[in-house]
C-alpha cells in the first residue's frame, strides 16, 4: 500500500464514523436502537440483510476453498444461502416481523419466554451469545489476516483497529447506523468486486480466455460442483443450516426483518437479499477460481491467495478500494452481530439477572444497550487473538465446523417455534433438542474417531448435530405435546396476516402480549 491506498482506507473509516454520528439523532429509545422502530425501508433492510451475512472470511477461508476446489465454493456456500433465504421469505420473514409489530419485542428471543418458558429462553440466549462471540472472533481474525498481508501490521493490531472503528459507529447509531453503513459498504464492494473481476478477466487471454481457461491443468476439477469434503451430504446439511441461520437463527438477520414496517415489507426484503446472494457471489468468486493460474498461495489452505492476487493485479488506489471492500464485509457482519447480542442481553438476560434491569427507563436501557455492544465487541476481539490456536485450528474451521455445527441446536427451537405445525413442541422438546444437539456436536468432533485420519468427516460434523436436534424437537412434540391455549394464541397471532398493515401503522393500539416485555 502507498499513500493513495491509505487515503482511501482512512476516508472509508471516517465516513463510517460520520454515518454513526448522524444516525445517533434517529435513536431515541431501545426500539430504535435494536429494530429501527420498524421504520426501515424494505430495500435498505434487504441490502443490510445481505451485507450482514458474510465477512472477510469470504476472502480468506472461502478463497482458500475456491483456490483448492473451484466452483464448489459457490455451490456449497452462497447457493444454499440464497435458496434458504428465498424459502424463508414466506416461511419466516413475515412471522419474525410480527414479533415486533404485534408482540412489541425488540429482541428475536424475547418471545421465547411465552412460547416455551423462561429456562428455554435463557438457555438459547446464553448459548447464542457465546457462539456469536466465537463467530465474530473468527471474522476479526480474517480481516486482520488480510490487513497483515497488505500493511505488515500484526494480527492483534489489525484486530484492534477494525474493532475500535466498528465499536464507535455501531454503538452510537444502533441498527440505523448498521444499515446505513452497510448501504455504503455495498456500493464500495460493488465497485471493488467489479474492478477485481475485470482485472482477472483481462489476464485470461493467454489461458484461452473466459471459457477456454477451464481446460488448464492448474484448474483440473475446479469446474466440478461437489468435490473433496464438500459432497452431497454437506450440501444438504448446509442448506438446512442456512435456512435457519440466515432467516434469524443467528439473530442479526432476524433484526432486519423486524425493522421493516410490516410482514409484506419483510418478505420483499428477504427476496432482495436472496437475489443478491444468488448473483453477486459469482462476481466475487470468479477471480478466486482463477487464482491458481495467477498466484502461488503461501499458506497451505490457500487462504492468502485472494490477497496476493489483489496485490499483483490492481494499481494503487484500486488496491485501497478492494481492501476497503474487505473491511466493509467484516464490519457489516460484526456490527450487526454486536447489535443483535446487545438486544438479547439487555432484553432477555439482564432482566433475569437484576431487578434493577427490569425497571430500566428508555434512557437507562439505551445506555445498557450501548455498553453491552462495547463489551461484546471486546470479548470477540479477545477470542480473535486465539483463532489460530490448537483449540480452533484456523478461521474456516471456526466458521464451518463450530458455527455451522452448533447453530442448528440453538436455532431449531427458535425458528420452528414460530410455525403452526410445531405448536405441540413445548419446553421439553426445545430444551432436550438443544442440549442433546450440543452434546452430539461435542461427541462427533472430539471423542469419536470414525476414520483412519482421526476424525469424523466434515459433512457429518455439521449435519449430525442438526439432524439430532430436529428429530428430537419433532418427536418429543408428538409424543409429549405441551401446547396450551396461551401458546396456541401466541402462535396464531404471528401466523395470521389479515391485519399486517394495521399493526404496522398503529402499533401502539395493539394490545401487548402478557406478561409485558421488560424495558
Amino acid at each position: 500500500m502507498n499513500g493513495l491506498d491509505w487515503a482511501v482506507l482512512i476516508a472509508y473509516f471516517g465516513v463510517m464514523v460520520a454515518i454513526g454520528v448522524w444516525s445517533h439523532k434517529r435513536v431515541d429509545n431501545v426500539s430504535d436502537f435494536f429494530t429501527a422502530g420498524g421504520k426501515m425501508p424494505w430495500w435498505l433492510s434487504g441490502i443490510s440483510h445481505h451485507m450482514s451475512g458474510y465477512s472477510a472470511v469470504m476472502f480468506t477461508g472461502y478463497a482458500g476453498i475456491a483456490y483448492t476446489y473451484g466452483v464448489t465454493s459457490f455451490i456449497t456456500w452462497s447457493f444454499p444461502i440464497a435458496l434458504g433465504i428465498a424459502i424463508g421469505a414466506k416461511l419466516f420473514a413475515p412471522r419474525i416481523n410480527r414479533l415486533r409489530s404485534r408482540l412489541h419485542v425488540a429482541s428475536p428471543l424475547e418471545y421465547l419466554k411465552n412460547r416455551y418458558n423462561l429456562k428455554t429462553q435463557q438457555a438459547l440466549a446464553w448459548s447464542g451469545m457465546l457462539l456469536k462471540i466465537v463467530d465474530v472472533g473468527a471474522k476479526w481474525a480474517a480481516i486482520a489476516t488480510l490487513l497483515s498481508v497488505f500493511t505488515g501490521v500484526s494480527l492483534n493490531q489489525g484486530i484492534l483497529i477494525t474493532g475500535v472503528i466498528t465499536a464507535i459507529y455501531c454503538t452510537i447509531g444502533g441498527l440505523w447506523a448498521d444499515a446505513l453503513t452497510e448501504l455504503g459498504q455495498f456500493i464500495i464492494q460493488l465497485l471493488a468486486g467489479v474492478a477485481m473481476f475485470v482485472a482477472v478477466v483481462a489476464k485470461l487471454g493467454p489461458y484461452g480466455g473466459f471459457f477456454g481457461v477451464w481446460d488448464e491443468p492448474e484448474l483440473d476439477g475446479h469446474a466440478k460442483p461437489l468435490v473433496g469434503p464438500y459432497g452431497t451430504v454437506f450440501l444438504l446439511a448446509f442448506l438446512f443450516i442456512k435456512l435457519f441461520e440466515y432467516n434469524g437463527g443467528m439473530l442479526n438477520q432476524a433484526q432486519r426483518y423486524m425493522a421493516t414496517a410490516n410482514a409484506r415489507e419483510a418478505t420483499r426484503s428477504a427476496r432482495l437479499s436472496a437475489v443478491l446472494w444468488l448473483v453477486w457471489p459469482l462476481v466475487l468468486f470468479f477471480p478466486m477460481w482463477m487464482s491458481p493460474l495467477l498466484v502461488d498461495a503461501k499458506k497451505p489452505d490457500g487462504s492468502d491467495s485472494y490477497a496476493l492476487m489483489t496485490e499483483q493485479l490492481l494499481p494503487h488506489g484500486l488496491l485501497g478500494l478492494v481492501i476497503v471492500g474487505f473491511f466493509s464485509h467484516t464490519m457489516a457482519m460484526c456490527s450487526s452481530d454486536a447489535n443483535a447480542i446487545a438486544a438479547v442481553f439487555t432484553r432477555d438476560v439482564a432482566p433475569v439477572l437484576s431487578k434493577r434491569a427490569r425497571a430500566w427507563t428508555d434512557h437507562a436501557g439505551l445506555i445498557a444497550a450501548r455498553l453491552t455492544t462495547v463489551v461484546f465487541l471486546a470479548l470477540s476481539m479477545a477470542v480473535a487473538t486465539q483463532v489460530n490456536s490448537p483449540a480452533f485450528k484456523d478461521i474456516i474451521t471456526v466458521v464451518i465446523k463450530w458455527v455451522a455445527g452448533l447453530m442448528g441446536p440453538i436455532a431449531i427451537p427458535m425458528m420452528l417455534g414460530l410455525l403452526r405445525p410445531f405448536r405441540r413442541s413445548g419446553p421439553t422438546a426445545a430444551l432436550t433438542s438443544w442440549a442433546l444437539g450440543l452434546l452430539t456436536f461435542w461427541l462427533v468432533n472430539y471423542p469419536i474417531h470414525w476414520n483412519v485420519d482421526g476424525g469424523v468427516p466434515l459433512q457429518y460434523q455439521v449435519s449430525i448435530p442438526l439432524a439430532v436436534s430436529l428429530i428430537l424437537y419433532i418427536a418429543i412434540g408428538y409424543f409429549k405435546p405441551e401446547d396450551t391455549p396461551e401458546r396456541d394464541a401466541l402462535i396464531e397471532r404471528i401466523n395470521t396476516d389479515d391485519d399486517d398493515s394495521a399493526s404496522a401503522v398503529l402499533p401502539t393500539q395493539q394490545e401487548p402480549t402478557e406478561p409485558k416485555t421488560v424495558g
